[in-house]
């Protein structure tokens, strides 16, 4: 499987509600900034991000707590990114089958499985790190892993459901998922 490197995958934080690539709210920077604190305090050390902005706007206000040098790594993206070429209704429903069907690529994003793997592909290459390791990604790559590590029936029916809320941690450590999407430290 992968090494045992405790990582911390870190939902980014509130995102504006626009097509493309959004950055986060005010909100949202000051999730990152309670998640960071919280993060430190944790003893993590070294930062990842995907390259979207709301995650690399994210991981930056928690290295500006951290004091962690950001390193992107494109395997922690969504799977699937509503750029406006569709209706958002459109875009939900094709997520909607996206996540049913596992194994449905829609045009311009990749299956659910294709994306559990690659973001598997990302911790197993963690093995060598010094952790503990903060990632910051997205909520549906995230719920892809968890399914396959845990079985759908063992992912929490609002995780499936309703997503990963804003700077929401998902604590795994080698196969092991130790925390699904806390808010704790956020309050």
């Amino acid at each position: 499987m992968f090494g045992v490197t405790l990582v911390y995958l870190v939902q980014h934080g509130e995102k504006e509600r626009s097509p493309g690539d959004p950055g986060l709210t005010e909100l949202g920077r000051l999730q990152a900034e309670r998640t960071g604190q919280w993060l430190y305090s944790m003893g993590v050390r070294s930062l990842w991000t995907s390259p979207l902005r709301r995650a690399c706007e994210t991981a930056a206000c928690i290295a500006s707590v951290t004091g962690l040098v950001v390193r992107p790594d494109a395997r922690l993206r969504e799977r699937l990114n509503w750029d406006g070429d569709m209706s958002f209704d459109a875009f939900l429903a094709l997520w909607a089958a996206s996540t049913q069907d596992r194994h449905l690529a829609p045009g311009g994003g990749e299956s659910s499985r294709q994306a559990a793997a690659r973001l598997r592909a990302f911790l197993a290459g963690l093995s060598s790190e010094l952790g503990p390791v903060a990632a910051v990604t997205h909520g549906g790559v995230t719920t892809d892993v968890l399914r396959d590590l845990l079985g759908d029936d063992d992912v929490p029916p609002d995780v499936l459901n309703a997503g990963i809320p804003p700077c929401a941690v998902t604590l795994v450590d080698g196969a092991s998922v130790l925390i699904i999407a806390s808010t704790a430290h956020l309050t």
